[in-house]
């Protein structure tokens, strides 16, 4: 089969660019422009450390229900590269589990029970995970009190992974969570499993955005440079500070908004400026 090149690719982290991290759900306008912009046959992957439910839940099926065409396929890296599937109108296509990247049953269900037991006030255990082992902040807890309570549970986590002797996990804490998981997973991996995806249904783009709200999220870009494709990053919470890259990044400022934009509202804004560059 001839290998079919596109202008360009978006490779997407969800919380944050896509999904507020505040209320945890998707602008209806973003659901729009995302399904606008695949349906122009520009590549949508979604390159999260959420579940395969969450983006089931909050991006596929507002997609589907927005009026997804059937020709029109979606990918899903989830858990950082260790579970991936796709989707059309249909529905979901059987989910890839790497189990070699899963965290011992036996460590999940201690931090279970910490979190059961110390720290339900504030934070919950997410069941959907396959591989990883996820603790996130509660919807009626505030950033501060979370904030507080997030490092002294990283710090009993990082106890109980030494207790069980795991030292290929990784403790990794973002705004609203704590990821527990194997130091093989990342964005990076994430961003060879989309090039492979695409080169399956010989999909070549010419260009590709990655799009993230953290620092571990240039891991995508990184990957992408190395291997010789042409990419940009988008940075929708600069704030942590823009890193020296070899290649470009992006921040809302480029938009010629204010600084103040940033997660998802950035996001919006950098969706809606390549639907117009795309499409018109």
């Amino acid at each position: 089969m001839v290998s079919l090149p596109v202008p360009l690719a978006l490779l997407l982290d969800v919380d944050g660019p896509i999904a507020s991290p505040v209320t945890r759900d998707v602008q209806p306008r973003i659901i729009t422009d995302l399904l606008r912009l695949a349906t122009a046959g520009i590549p949508v992957i979604f390159n999260t450390g959420r579940s395969d439910t969450f983006i089931k839940e909050q991006v596929m099926d507002p997609m589907i229900a927005a009026g997804m065409s059937p020709e029109t396929k979606i990918h899903a890296i989830c858990e950082k590269g260790a579970v991936w599937f796709s989707y059309t109108s249909d529905g979901a296509t059987p989910l890839h589990v790497d189990s070699s990247l899963a965290v011992p049953k036996a460590f999940a269900d201690d931090i279970r029970t910490l979190v059961t037991q110390d720290y339900a006030s504030h934070m919950f255990f997410d069941e959907t995970k396959h591989a990883m082992v996820s603790v996130e902040q509660r919807l009626d807890v505030s950033t501060a009190d979370y904030t507080a309570e997030q490092k002294r549970f990283d710090a009993q986590a990082l106890e109980l992974m030494t207790r069980h002797g795991l030292s290929a996990l990784r403790v990794d804490p973002t705004i609203i969570s704590t990821d527990i998981e194997s130091v093989r997973l990342g964005k990076d991996l994430g961003a060879s499993r989309a090039v492979e995806l695409l080169a399956a249904a010989h999909i070549v783009p010419q260009g590709w955005r990655t799009v993230g709200d953290s620092r571990t999220d240039y891991a995508m870009a990184d990957w992408l440079h190395h291997h010789d494709h042409e990419v940009k990053h988008v940075d929708v919470r600069p704030a942590d500070g823009v890193p020296d890259k070899p290649y470009q990044i992006l921040t809302a400022a480029d938009l010629g908004l204010d600084p103040d934009v940033i997660h998802d509202e950035a996001g919006a804004a950098f969706l809606a400026k390549w639907l117009d560059m795309m499409v018109g």
